[in-house]
């Protein structure tokens, strides 16, 4: 399954590179991760506000690991950043960094299970319809 992963408010390119660099750290999601390429420009803007990181997950997988690299990274962050994990269908789950910062281990990972669980749930909606994407 093709997941999108865009940093926002605030993010430069730099942090994006670091992002993807972080998620490649990760054993289980370093082959998921794809070269860094930018967002498309919303229409009417004078460019993008986003950087956008592809992985490719196979269904049920990677996505516990996928959030919780995120969670972590964001936590490390100083400033305004958000991380939008879209799916192919359009379902994005929004992590902000002034929402994470504070959490303790035990509350930094029931959000990174939260995420995670929203982004299986899509994907196991798909496969029950027979939408699901390769």
């Amino acid at each position: 399954m093709p997941v999108k992963v865009a940093l926002e408010v605030g993010g430069s390119v730099e942090d994006a590179h670091e992002l993807r660099q972080w998620l490649r750290g990760e054993p289980e999601v370093r082959q998921a991760v794809l070269p860094l390429v930018p967002a498309s420009p919303a229409p009417g803007s004078m460019g993008s506000s986003a950087t956008v990181i592809e992985l490719l997950l196979q269904p049920g997988g990677l996505t516990v690991t996928l959030a919780a690299g995120v969670v972590a990274w964001l936590q490390t962050r100083r400033g305004g950043q958000t991380v939008t994990i879209s799916r192919p269908d359009g379902t994005e789950i929004v992590v902000a960094s002034q929402s994470v910062r504070g959490l303790t281990p035990e509350s930094s990972g029931k959000l990174a299970l939260e995420v995670a669980r929203a982004l299986d749930e899509s994907s196991r909606r798909d496969r029950e319809a027979g939408t699901s994407e390769p």
